[in-house]
Protein backbone atom coordinates (compact mmCIF):
# COMPACT_ATOMS: atom_id res chain seq x y z
CA UNK A 1 0.00 0.00 0.00
CA UNK A 2 1.14 3.48 -0.84
CA UNK A 3 0.33 6.68 0.99
CA UNK A 4 -0.78 9.05 -1.76
CA UNK A 5 -1.41 11.84 0.42
CA UNK A 6 -1.98 12.31 3.85
CA UNK A 7 -3.56 15.62 5.12
CA UNK A 8 -3.68 15.76 8.78
CA UNK A 9 -4.69 18.67 11.06
CA UNK A 10 -3.31 19.05 14.54
CA UNK A 11 -4.36 22.87 15.25
CA UNK A 12 -5.75 25.70 13.44
CA UNK A 13 -3.23 26.62 11.86
CA UNK A 14 -1.41 23.27 11.89
CA UNK A 15 -1.89 21.57 8.66
CA UNK A 16 0.84 19.23 7.63
CA UNK A 17 0.79 16.89 4.62
CA UNK A 18 2.70 13.42 3.57
CA UNK A 19 2.96 11.09 0.70
CA UNK A 20 5.25 7.76 0.03
CA UNK A 21 5.71 9.21 -3.99
CA UNK A 22 8.56 11.02 -4.95
CA UNK A 23 7.87 12.04 -8.17
CA UNK A 24 11.40 13.58 -8.79
CA UNK A 25 12.46 9.82 -8.61
CA UNK A 26 9.60 8.51 -10.45
CA UNK A 27 7.37 11.21 -12.81
CA UNK A 28 5.83 8.94 -14.93
CA UNK A 29 3.89 8.28 -11.43
CA UNK A 30 2.00 11.30 -11.30
CA UNK A 31 0.34 10.70 -14.75
CA UNK A 32 -0.47 6.79 -13.32
CA UNK A 33 -1.78 8.38 -10.09
CA UNK A 34 -4.52 10.70 -12.16
CA UNK A 35 -5.05 7.92 -14.53
CA UNK A 36 -6.15 5.33 -11.39
CA UNK A 37 -7.57 8.09 -9.66
CA UNK A 38 -9.92 9.12 -12.06
CA UNK A 39 -11.04 5.61 -12.87
CA UNK A 40 -11.64 5.29 -9.24
CA UNK A 41 -13.42 8.37 -9.32
CA UNK A 42 -15.89 6.92 -12.50
CA UNK A 43 -16.07 3.44 -11.22
CA UNK A 44 -16.16 2.64 -7.53
CA UNK A 45 -18.24 3.90 -4.73
CA UNK A 46 -16.38 4.96 -2.02
CA UNK A 47 -18.30 3.79 0.90
CA UNK A 48 -20.94 6.47 1.23
CA UNK A 49 -18.24 9.65 2.19
CA UNK A 50 -17.91 10.75 -1.32
CA UNK A 51 -19.32 14.09 -0.89
CA UNK A 52 -16.90 15.01 2.07
CA UNK A 53 -13.62 13.52 0.26
CA UNK A 54 -14.65 15.45 -2.87
CA UNK A 55 -15.26 18.55 -0.77
CA UNK A 56 -11.81 18.25 0.55
CA UNK A 57 -10.23 17.38 -2.63
CA UNK A 58 -11.59 20.69 -3.82
CA UNK A 59 -10.96 22.53 -1.09
CA UNK A 60 -7.01 21.18 -1.59
CA UNK A 61 -6.86 22.41 -5.37
CA UNK A 62 -8.28 25.88 -4.28
CA UNK A 63 -5.90 26.67 -2.04
CA UNK A 64 -3.22 25.24 -4.36
CA UNK A 65 -4.50 27.88 -6.83
CA UNK A 66 -5.13 30.29 -4.08
CA UNK A 67 -0.93 30.63 -3.91
CA UNK A 68 0.07 29.68 -6.79
CA UNK A 69 2.61 31.80 -8.23
CA UNK A 70 0.61 32.09 -11.70
CA UNK A 71 -3.03 31.21 -11.11
CA UNK A 72 -4.57 31.43 -14.52
CA UNK A 73 -1.15 30.01 -16.15
CA UNK A 74 -2.43 26.71 -13.73
CA UNK A 75 -6.17 27.27 -14.41
CA UNK A 76 -5.21 26.49 -18.11
CA UNK A 77 -3.21 23.54 -17.86
CA UNK A 78 -5.12 21.72 -15.37
CA UNK A 79 -8.10 22.71 -17.90
CA UNK A 80 -6.56 21.10 -20.64
CA UNK A 81 -4.92 18.23 -19.20
CA UNK A 82 -8.49 17.61 -17.66
CA UNK A 83 -10.43 18.00 -20.97
CA UNK A 84 -7.87 15.72 -22.27
CA UNK A 85 -8.55 13.12 -19.82
CA UNK A 86 -12.11 13.62 -20.24
CA UNK A 87 -12.18 12.87 -24.00
CA UNK A 88 -9.97 9.37 -23.38
CA UNK A 89 -12.27 8.22 -21.02
CA UNK A 90 -15.30 9.23 -23.25
CA UNK A 91 -13.80 7.31 -25.90
CA UNK A 92 -12.88 3.98 -23.68
CA UNK A 93 -16.27 4.24 -22.58
CA UNK A 94 -17.68 4.55 -26.44
CA UNK A 95 -15.33 1.48 -27.42
CA UNK A 96 -16.51 -0.20 -24.18
CA UNK A 97 -19.77 0.31 -25.01
CA UNK A 98 -19.75 -0.82 -28.91
CA UNK A 99 -17.78 -3.99 -28.35
CA UNK A 100 -20.77 -5.12 -26.79
CA UNK A 101 -20.14 -3.55 -22.67
CA UNK A 102 -22.64 -1.72 -20.45
CA UNK A 103 -22.12 1.12 -17.99
CA UNK A 104 -24.50 1.63 -15.13
CA UNK A 105 -23.93 5.22 -13.79
CA UNK A 106 -24.32 5.63 -9.72
CA UNK A 107 -24.68 9.06 -8.25
CA UNK A 108 -22.87 10.12 -5.02
CA UNK A 109 -23.93 8.30 -1.54
CA UNK A 110 -25.61 5.19 -4.06
CA UNK A 111 -24.73 2.07 -1.99
CA UNK A 112 -24.09 -1.30 -4.10
CA UNK A 113 -26.59 -3.86 -4.79
CA UNK A 114 -25.83 -7.03 -3.22
CA UNK A 115 -25.24 -10.14 -5.49
CA UNK A 116 -26.32 -13.13 -4.42
CA UNK A 117 -24.57 -16.02 -6.48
Amino acid sequence: MKKILEVLQYGDLDIRFNTDIDPVKTPDVITDIIIRTSFTMMTKLWGGNEQAVLAMIRALAIADLGVSVNREQMIRHYDQESAALAESFLQAKKEFERSGGKMMMFGPNAKPVSFKN
